[in-house]
């Protein structure tokens, strides 16, 4: 038994209203149960209830157990002095205010049917299972689960934005500078991300805006930065970025300390480190204030076009400096553009945007259901509960929420998912 099927219960109302009685014997009759507090203090706010032939309006606690008032401190924290009703599984004492009047107390252990129970057992106990609702994925109408889905997308966009606006605290405002990290950030994607986003950290933005004339110079700050210039190589055009890299490392006093190295192991070498990053200074040569043109995109084709540049001419015959093969173009792949949309693009036009209290929910969802859905496991296996259920990026990117915040941390009763299955299991 958990704590959140008593709030569930709760704010359901999902008992027995014939035998609903106060530990004393007490008749006891909710108007309304309250809004649901997901903060510190008392579990429901603003209650109204009639117990007896007395009229109450203030909180309600929720616990398993009556004792754990005191386990938790409630009988000297001033925050609770206005319950009027704790709702227990088990009333195992009594419970008192710090002026020491009694708070009235309902047991639900009685109350709840069995088959009710049967159905919350079902949900939660699923331990074997992938996801607690695995035999019941199929069956969720479709209009409650494209509405959840469309939840859980923005829910995440939440997520990544309070990420943005840390970076935009540090960077003083300059959204130029904080898409320069995230763009960073997302071209190292899973495997080098941390180690690039050090490498951007190491360097200050306007040093990139002094040396984005010439794409040379973004180069040899770049592999300069990530260590990529200390071996022995003799490969002419290495030597020049060596070269160059020593003048400005000495010019803009650039330090290493701190950078995290990069990783050539299990990738591709569409996916290498040196190609990411002589794609991103073709990236910053070719374009400048490429952040109002980010904002100014409203679609996924605009998007992408801005970071389609292939990289300088070296880089079309070599994915490292070491070996030559024959010249190919060597643009971003339309699936990799589509994760630099997905992860970075949208989530900082939905904070820009917000930040200046417009609302462009329709543009982002637009350009998010123009995508293509990821390719990983755990949109495989939601595909395979439910066929077609990541058919574009806005859903995917909401399923990838879904287990992590919600099937993967047992908070089916959170989850309009789940409530929604006990709802029809449930006969009351």
């Amino acid at each position: 038994m958990q704590e959140d099927y008593l709030h569930y219960l709760w704010e359901f109302q999902k008992w027995k209203h014939s035998e609903l009685l106060s530990s004393k014997g007490i008749p006891v009759q909710v108007i309304s149960p309250g809004n649901h507090n997901h903060l510190s203090g008392p579990d429901f706010f603003n209650s109204r209830l009639l117990i007896g032939e007395q009229e109450w309006a203030g909180n309600v606690e929720i616990h398993l157990r009556a004792s754990d008032w005191y386990l938790h401190g409630h009988e000297t924290d001033p925050a609770y002095d206005n319950v009027i009703l704790h709702v227990v599984w088990e009333h195992d004492a009594e419970i008192f205010r710090r002026d020491n009047s009694v708070v009235p107390v309902l047991e639900l252990k009685n109350l709840v049917p069995e088959s009710a129970l049967a159905g919350y057992r079902h949900l939660i106990e699923g331990n074997l299972r992938w996801i607690n609702c695995e035999p019941d994925f199929s069956t969720f109408d479709d209009f409650i689960l494209d509405n959840w889905l469309e939840r859980l997308f923005f829910e995440r966009l939440e997520e990544k934005s309070r990420f943005i606006q840390t970076l935009l605290e540090k960077a003083a405002g300059d959204w130029e500078e904080v898409l320069y990290q995230l763009l960073f950030k997302n071209f190292g994607l899973n495997i080098n991300g941390e180690a690039f986003f050090s490498i951007a950290a190491s360097i200050p933005f306007q040093v990139v805006r002094k040396c984005g004339v010439q794409r040379q110079k973004l180069e040899a700050l770049f592999f300069g930065q990530a260590g990529m210039l200390e071996k022995e190589v003799q490969e002419p055009y290495f030597l020049e970025l060596k070269k160059e890299y020593e003048y400005l490392r000495k010019k803009f006093d650039l330090k290493r300390e701190g950078i995290i190295p990069v990783r050539h192991f299990r990738l591709r070498p569409d996916n290498f480190p040196e190609l990411r990053l002589a794609q991103l200074a073709s990236v910053y040569h070719s374009k400048s204030s490429l952040f109002q043109q980010v904002i100014k995109a409203e679609n996924s084709t605009d998007l992408k076009n801005l970071f389609s540049s292939g990289p300088s001419d070296f880089w079309r015959s070599h994915y490292t400096f070491e070996k030559a093969h024959s010249q190919r173009k060597k643009q971003p792949t339309s699936a990799f553009l589509d994760l630099l949309v997905i992860n970075t693009l949208v989530p900082l036009q939905f904070t820009y945007f917000r930040s200046l209290g417009k609302d462009i929910e329709d543009r982002l969802l637009e350009i998010m259901q123009s995508l293509k859905a990821e390719d990983n496991s755990v949109i495989k296996k939601y595909n395979m509960l439910r066929p077609g259920s990541a058919e574009n990026a806005l859903r995917s990117q909401a399923l990838l929420q879904l287990k992590k915040e919600y099937c993967d941390q047992k908070r089916c009763l959170h989850c309009a998912l789940g409530v929604n299955l006990l709802k029809n299991q449930q006969q009351v």
